[in-house]
């Protein structure tokens, strides 16, 4: 059985630099009927859990730090068993939403994970946050970018710990080259293509954020 793609909605806030913001989360299920691999696990450990069923859950997987991804993350660890992979560069992000709690494993450039026959392979994409990784399923056709690159540009820069300069050098150099039909599966939002986001990396840069 090839390894399907579930996408579960939740709904919760944002918050960094002292505010605060309503926000709406894609967290991605990528696995089959016996075993699943969580991407972000964001504000309703109940409702991930529920979608996950009474499947094996091999990693839960946080793609940065920002507290509306990875604030489910411990109670679904609980709940399954399943490590947390996390980008030590983003340790300061965490640590603001789970001082008491610590992720198992850290999430770098070129880990790999395997559910259902396919592999997904974490890509470091810093900018938005130091830490921030995608995860590249060649097999599959998709990359998860997590809040990197969205359905119309790259992911926001104007809080505290992220760099335009640096997300439009991650999207360019290691987004962008993969092959233009890869469907992008987004943190927030509606899902993308490599091919449908590349001609309009100019105007990011001439926009500036």
């Amino acid at each position: 059985m090839t390894a399907r793609i579930e996408r579960v909605a939740t709904s919760g806030q944002f918050s960094l630099d002292g505010g605060t913001w309503d926000v709406d989360n894609n967290v991605w299920l990528v696995g089959d009927d016996e075993e699943v691999l969580v991407i972000d696990a964001s504000h309703d450990a109940d409702t991930i859990a529920e979608a996950i069923g009474g499947r094996r859950v091999v990693a839960i997987v946080l793609t940065h730090g920002h507290n509306d991804h990875v604030n489910a993350a411990v109670a679904l660890r609980e709940r399954t068993g399943a490590p947390i992979w996390f980008p030590f560069g983003d340790h300061m992000l965490w640590t603001a939403e789970h001082p008491l709690e610590e992720p198992d494993f850290d999430l770098v450039a070129g880990t790999q994970f395997e559910v259902a026959g396919t592999v997904l392979t974490a890509i470091a994409t810093p900018g938005h946050s130091p830490g921030s990784t995608c995860l590249y399923a060649e097999q599959l056709g998709v990359v998860f970018t997590g809040d990197t690159l969205f359905n119309g540009g790259p992911g926001a820069t104007g809080r505290s710990f992220s760099s335009f300069e640096t997300i439009i050098d991650s999207i360019r150099d290691r987004l962008l080259v993969l092959p233009d039909d890869t469907v992008v599966h987004t943190g927030h939002g509606d899902d993308t293509r490599i091919g449908d986001e590349k001609p309009h990396l100019q105007e990011w840069i001439d926009r500036g954020h």
